[in-house]
């Protein structure tokens, strides 16, 4: 192994290292993708990628965009990515999603509109297979980048960290799937790797390029972070303005799989509706089609009177009744209007409600986020709430002190990611912190309680040999849905078990963390296996490690001797990953494992 992979590897560095890193952010997107790179010692100067090999050269000099597109083909032991992929050869895109198939199942437009025209994956191309290789593409290209920015030497003495973001509504288990797939593809592990959620990322830039005269201590702000996927919501409150901006979550976040690839998808199956039986229909005119949709009709429709666009469908014959004129489908304003039908407003009105504080603006941010229709959409549903966007995806109107909109094209989450990434460094160099953060959901284990017949079902109840009484398995909710979770206080969740003498010390425990998503806000549930209660992960400590006087004999009910167990398991939530760690009589013995369900 050389240095340099020891330098992504190690999370540890000496004192006169910490101020000589080199932070990659990856804004890792359902249809693009972002990179951008910073320098602890110059932290003001924030360098996005936007130099990407394509078909005709390898080298950086390839296609000028801010980002790349999300997808990679295989042929053979050879692979292209984002730009070197021609346009009319197959290709896996979209593939991100399938990291959390739970959230398909469970929003509609994921179910009714599946990608039509994405290659199938073979027996032995996973998901994982897929985004390993793809960030490893996206890894390689950064060292070539930099490679041409600072000399080896350099480069070899430099420690690297890289930050991956990912959505706000995908389950535990993806984020730890998207994780396990960043340090395949060599993008380090433990300290050196950071986890972000993107719309928490995009806040931080956003808030931070917010003219400082216009906000003040209390105001309330709706982030909504549209993507090509994913959209996520969130709502802030401004703590304090100095020595730097202080916000808090106000209450759970949402989101949903309804992002603007969504829209392709609906336009697609329109089309295939209403072309798809003419002669010399093919694939080939659905996705040129596509193309104009993707390009041209989705970013600029406005919904005016009398609009209308022109879709290529070369090769069909013309056919006034359809609309069909010189290789050109006419399409009305009104049949766009229908494939748009934003779900995202409903989601602003709802977080809107649950904020349950008067909210002064919703910022938009996100490619979809730069949409002028969906822009017009929710300012008619909100009323008199300030709407804020810019037409670059960024939040730049005249609130904002940013310039130059055409810079910082579609960077929002991935400038915000290297700030959050410098600030974990330092804190010097954090100019946004997020003080707290709303649960989700309730997150509870099983407890053994004492049974009363008032409170329990008597058929659930069962005999303890050691307390010589009836117990029941009830669910301890650590924490509801909407408190406030900090990072910087972890929960620890005090355990007390027993186990005889004559079975042998203690050598491991094993313990599930659940969870209740509480969708109608009744309370979370009393008993473990109700319909709403999920398990979330199972976590496995090694108590092998902790001295056997640590252990107590003391005798039970049934006159045995049994080991009585006590310890701790500290919880600590962070932006977009969750830490285990077992204490033993005020020692700390490190990570639990965690195998997410």
């Amino acid at each position: 192994m050389d240095s340099r992979k020891r330098k992504y590897e190690d999370g540890t560095s000496s004192e006169s290292e910490v101020d000589r890193k080199l932070l990659i952010a990856i804004d890792f997107g359902t249809t693009y993708s972002g990179l951008a790179w910073v320098q602890t010692r110059k932290p003001e100067l924030q360098c996005p990628i936007t130099q990407w090999p394509n078909t005709v050269s390898g080298s950086l000099e390839g296609t000028s965009n801010d980002k790349v597109p999300t997808e990679i083909k295989y042929d053979g032991q050879d692979l292209s990515w984002g730009f070197q992929i021609n346009d009319s050869d197959l290709r896996h895109r979209f593939f991100k999603l399938d990291l959390d198939p739970s959230q398909c199942r469970r929003f509609s437009l994921a179910v009714a509109f599946p990608d039509s025209m994405a290659t199938l994956a073979a027996a032995d191309i996973t998901v994982e297979k897929l985004v390993t290789d793809y960030l490893t593409s996206l890894r390689k290209h950064a060292d070539q980048v930099l490679r041409h920015k600072f000399p080896e030497s350099a480069l070899m003495s430099t420690q690297i960290e890289f930050i991956i973001t990912i959505p706000a509504v995908w389950s535990d288990s993806a984020r730890m799937k998207t994780r396990k797939c960043a340090q395949d593809a060599g993008m380090g592990s433990g300290s050196s790797l950071h986890m972000i959620s993107e719309p928490e990322a995009a806040a931080t830039f956003a808030l931070d390029a917010m003219d400082p005269h216009d906000v003040k201590i209390g105001d309330t702000f709706v982030l909504v972070d549209a993507g090509g996927g994913t959209v996520d919501l969130i709502s802030y409150k401004v703590e304090a303005l100095r020595p730097m901006l202080k916000i808090k979550e106000t209450s759970p976040g949402s989101g949903s799989l309804c992002g603007s690839s969504f829209l392709n998808r609906i336009f697609q199956n329109f089309l295939r509706d209403k072309l798809g039986k003419e002669d010399e229909w093919d694939e080939e005119i659905l996705e040129e089609a596509t193309k104009r949709f993707e390009t041209v009709i989705k970013r600029s429709f406005q919904d005016n009177p009398g609009e209308e666009y022109q879709v290529p469908v070369a090769g069909l014959a013309d056919n006034p009744h359809l609309g069909i004129r010189r290789g050109k489908y006419r399409m009305t304003g009104a049949e766009v209007k229908k494939i748009f039908d934003p779900e995202v407003i409903d989601l602003v009105l709802n977080q809107i409600e649950g904020t349950k504080e008067e909210v002064k603006a919703v910022l938009l941010v996100g490619g979809f986020g730069q949409n002028a229709y969906l822009r017009e959409c929710i300012r008619g549903a909100i009323g008199e709430i300030r709407v804020m966007q810019s037409p670059h995806g960024s939040v730049i109107d005249f609130l904002l002190r940013v310039t130059s909109a055409d810079y910082i094209r579609w960077t929002a989450v991935v400038r915000g990611a290297l700030m959050k990434g410098l600030a974990s460094i330092s804190p010097t160099f954090a100019k946004v912190e997020v003080t707290s953060r709303s649960a989700r959901k309730h997150y509870g284990t099983v407890l053994m309680s004492r049974y009363d017949g008032s409170k329990h079902k008597r058929s659930r109840r069962y005999w303890d040999r050691f307390d010589g009484y009836h117990l029941v398995n009830t669910m301890e909710w650590f924490i509801n849905k909407g408190a406030n979770v900090k990072e910087n206080a972890p929960f620890r969740l005090l355990r007390h078990i027993e186990r005889p003498v004559k079975l042998g010390r203690p050598k491991k425990f094993d313990e599930a963390i659940y969870v209740s998503t509480d969708d109608d806000n009744e309370g979370p549930p009393l008993y473990p296996d109700d319909d709403d209660v999920l398990e979330l992960v199972a976590l496995k400590a090694d108590l092998s490690r902790v001295p056997e006087n640590d252990f107590p004999q003391v005798t039970g009910a049934d006159q045995e001797l049994h080991f009585q167990i006590t310890y701790a398991i500290e919880i600590t939530h962070f932006s977009a990953c969750t830490t285990y760690e077992l204490n033993v009589n005020g020692i700390n013995y490190g990570a639990v494992k965690a195998e997410y369900v």
